[in-house]
């Protein structure tokens, strides 16, 4: 394809105001249509790559994937622009831009496929619209914030089979969780009843929410375009930029939207699943703008080829009450659980996954003798930039990755209505409980005027 260079910092335009951000937030509900593809026609052919948030994980997604056979990083965008120095030297023959929308209008042409990298609550907006364009995405975990959005995703990359896409959980390709789903699946310690699934870390935030307060916005950062299609809000130090907007449901999914998608990845995995039909909190309630700490949430399913009937499983976040039941474990004496990972309790025995390590397994309290062998890594990057230029397949496409993030969200959702069981129509996306319906989509537009 023939390729034009685009330089932003040579084009004055005008400044798209935030009442146009907030009404292109909300045209997410809206049918979108497919104005070209980006396949690239060979394998031999240069993939343009543009990344959007190229700080912090963004950094390492960008340097990534630019590694892959053919790449070329031709566009950058952050609201950010000491993180957006930082690329520009590292990629110097990128455009560099602030506003996602300004790169995707002006670069329609010169972009294959975008990474996206930035706070959980602007995931679906710019994935829909570079995949409106025809653009391949790869999209961080959680791949949106809300359920509404999640759908749109699905639905999108489902009416076109040729856009690529794939959700940024590199730990689906590391041997670990790779060994541990196939050896599930190979049936070593039989059917599977139940699984319990943790992280010791808390996202929550602040339960008195923002403080009356504003800071002075950093010379540096562009604050309403941070803040997206999120409500209005002053910018104050060192609470939303950088880093701490996980605790916020404004932006953010919590512990859950952060660990979620990757824990349940080999569960989803290893037993199939569909989404679930079930889900309950015993956990602190969400306060009004934050997340809580002590996340505990059962799922209920349908039973897959690998599971018995009424199978289930449990999550748990924090360091406070809600720990997983380590005594379902099976575990000697003098072990532990570790601190981050999953356990399924099969017909046969116990299978321990920690996060980012092999597999082990136990019965009656006792190690079981089960050889583990590595089925191998691979490299989600360079999976995702090799498939955008027609090389293989990538495994964490849209079609996979929207049920993980769903059942994901379905838990960050539960977590406002403790002790009730919401039974959850996944093809209807609805609730058996309108209160929890309410929670489907973003939260309140009510600064559409501003």
């Amino acid at each position: 394809m023939k390729r034009s260079k685009t330089n932003s910092s040579s084009i004055q335009m005008p400044r798209l105001g935030r009442r146009r951000f907030l009404q292109s937030g909300l045209a997410l509900a809206a049918p979108l249509v497919i104005s070209r593809s980006g396949f690239a026609a060979s394998a031999n052919e240069t993939l343009n790559l543009a990344s959007v948030g190229v700080g912090g994980k963004g950094w390492s997604d960008l340097a990534s994937s630019a590694g892959g056979e053919n790449v070329r990083v031709v566009a950058l965008c952050d609201v950010d622009a000491n993180h957006l120095k930082k690329a520009a030297e590292k990629y110097p023959d990128a455009a560099t831009f602030a506003d996602y929308r300004r790169m995707l209008d002006q670069m329609a042409d010169d972009i294959d496929a975008v990474l996206v990298s930035t706070p959980d609550h602007m995931h679906a907006p710019i994935a829909l619209a570079a995949m409106a364009l025809g653009k391949h995405v790869h999209v961080q975990k959680p791949l949106a914030n809300n359920l509404r959005d999640l759908r749109a995703m699905q639905e999108l990359a489902a009416s076109n089979p040729s856009l690529v896409t794939q959700m940024g959980t590199q730990i689906h390709s590391d041997q670990a969780y790779r060994t541990g789903a196939a050896m599930i699946q190979q049936g070593v310690i039989g059917k599977i009843s139940e699984a319990h699934l943790w992280v010791s870390k808390s996202w929550a935030g602040p339960a008195e929410g923002r403080p009356d307060k504003s800071d002075p916005v950093p010379d540096h950062l562009d604050w309403d375009l941070w803040l997206g299609t999120a409500p209005k809000r002053p910018y104050v130090e060192k609470i939303y930029h950088p880093a701490q907007w996980r605790g916020w449901r404004d932006f953010g999914a919590g512990t859950l939207g952060d660990m979620g998608c990757h824990i349940f990845d080999p569960v989803f995995t290893a037993l199939q699943l569909a989404p679930p039909t079930s889900v309950v909190s015993r956990g602190v309630e969400h306060y009004e703008e934050t997340f809580a700490p002590d996340g505990d949430v059962t799922y209920g399913f349908e039973a897959s080829p690998f599971t018995t009937d009424n199978f289930f499983f449990r999550w748990t976040d924090g360091s406070g009450a809600s720990r997983p039941d380590a005594a379902r474990a099976s575990l000697p004496p003098d072990a532990q659980l570790p601190g981050a990972g999953a356990f399924f309790v099969g017909e046969k025995g116990v299978m321990v996954l920690p996060h980012w390590s092999m597999p082990t397994f136990y019965a009656n309290n006792e190690p079981l003798e089960i050889p583990v062998e590595s089925v191998g890594s691979n490299n989600h990057y360079t999976e995702f930039t090799d498939a955008c230029r027609g090389v293989g397949t990538t495994s964490t496409p849209f079609s996979y990755s929207c049920p993980v993030t769903e059942a994901v969200l379905l838990g960050v959702v539960a977590a406002s209505f403790r002790d009730r069981e919401l039974i959850w129509n996944s093809a209807d996306l609805e609730f058996d409980y309108q209160p929890a319906n309410e929670n489907l989509g973003r939260r309140e537009q009510a600064l559409i005027t501003q």
